[in-house]
């Protein structure tokens, strides 16, 4: 994965966005406003490396890196909320 340093601010914001989002989604399930952002950093690089190894594409130029830092920061938010209440 070749990333430019444009890309690279925009997966910063755009995860740091997704990972609020997705601990407003889990409704408590976060790691607080700090930890759900950092989660969503990781997840954006996470989202946007599954993305790109299963084939999805979608159109849109913030459409894409916005969808795949959700998904990655909820599938690594969910994870670490399960490994925390145990």
């Amino acid at each position: 994965m070749d990333i430019n340093p444009e890309q690279l601010i925009v997966l910063l914001l755009i995860g740091g966005s997704a990972g609020w989002l997705a601990g407003l989604i889990l409704k408590g399930r976060g790691l607080g406003l700090i930890g759900n952002i950092i989660v969503g950093v990781i997840g954006a690089f996470l989202g946007t490396w599954l993305f790109n190894v299963i084939g999805i594409h979608i159109d849109g130029k913030w459409l894409e890196p916005l969808v795949a830092s959700l998904v990655g920061s909820l599938i690594l938010l969910f994870t670490a909320s399960l490994i925390s209440k145990k």
